[in-house]
């Protein structure tokens, strides 16, 4: 059964803090080891904190061989009530920055708050002002992780690091997503106006395309799935690309088929055709602003592409 801390020893609650401080220096350690290809900068503070919780566990350490001898009992965090449960993300890879940066808040404002109240159930005079001080670090920590880029980076490498950050993003979200928009908004096109043209009716449209849409999303997202593992290529979880494009190929289906709603077919068809403008352009934009291609050429590809799957659609449909 785990203990309020009102029923705490002191002996009790130097060893609970001695565990602490080794708890918090190996989540560092594992920040830090996680930071360190993409984030060489903050990877190195993390590094130096992780220090500094090491030195604080060796000064605990100290007072408390001075004070109650050798033998330190093992009081863990979760055995004591009122700590946050702590959710693992320093396992994640790999590693968001601003989820670490949170995260480290957390931590440091737990911890300060555990020295804050423990000085109060101290009697010790020497004791009271060594967590006292721990207290002040913690706070100090805290203030770490707020402004973490503001006063621990310099320009370049914040710089540098951003564009890692970017990096990754366009890796991992932006390029499956991309592949996904442009795979459902154009390989749909074909089967949603053949069957619009060929039946003249809204719904049976909109059944081919709900289909068609749901189909492309799901093969798409199994493909990227398997495509690889991202260890080698750092495009990062198949599982997180895989729902991504899968997502982005259904939207993009799903968009140009939820105007054959619209009971009257020849309304239906205009909408339609409208939507397809609108996310023929979406795809355009996308890729001017994260793939760098210029807009207008950007515009171009898509949009030949695309009217080549569109008219293609209407032709059979027609026949």
């Amino acid at each position: 059964m785990a203990k309020r801390f009102d029923e705490l020893s002191e002996r009790d609650i130097l060893a609970l803090a001695i565990t602490l401080e080794e708890e918090d220096a190996r989540v560092y350690a594992d920040f830090a080891d996680g930071l360190r290809e993409s984030y060489p900068a903050t990877a190195k503070m993390f590094e130096e904190m992780k220090g500094e919780e090491g030195t604080h566990r060796t000064r605990l350490m100290g007072m408390f061989r001075q004070r109650f001898g050798e033998h330190i009992p093992l009081i863990r965090r979760e055995d004591v009530k009122g700590f946050l449960v702590r959710k693992p993300v320093w396992l994640v890879r790999p590693l968001g920055i601003n989820t670490v940066r949170k995260q480290v808040e957390i931590m440091e404002l737990e911890t300060r708050r555990f020295y804050e109240r423990a000085v109060g159930r101290i009697s010790d005079a020497a004791t009271r002002e060594l967590l006292n001080n721990l207290a002040e670090t913690e706070r100090q920590h805290y203030a770490k992780a707020e402004s973490l880029e503001e006063e621990h980076l310099t320009q370049t490498v914040r710089a540098e690091e951003e564009k890692s950050h970017r990096r990754i993003f366009v890796l991992q979200v932006i390029q499956p997503g991309l592949a996904g928009l442009m795979d459902g908004s154009v390989s749909t096109l074909a089967p949603v106006f053949a069957a619009a043209f060929a039946t003249q009716k809204s719904w049976t449209a909109f059944l081919v395309g709900m289909a068609a849409s749901l189909g492309a999303g799901i093969s798409m997202g199994f493909a990227e799935a398997l495509s690889d593992d991202g260890s080698l290529t750092g495009r990062g979880r198949p599982l997180l690309r895989g729902s991504v494009c899968g997502l982005m190929t259904t939207a993009g289906g799903i968009g140009h088929t939820l105007p054959f709603l619209i009971p009257n077919f020849h309304v239906a068809t205009v909408v339609a055709v409208f939507v397809v403008l609108v996310e023929l352009s979406v795809i355009s934009y996308v890729r001017h602003r994260y793939m760098d291609t210029p807009f207008l050429q950007a515009a171009f590809q898509v949009m030949v592409g695309g009217v080549l799957v569109f008219i293609t659609g209407i032709l059979i449909g027609s026949s």
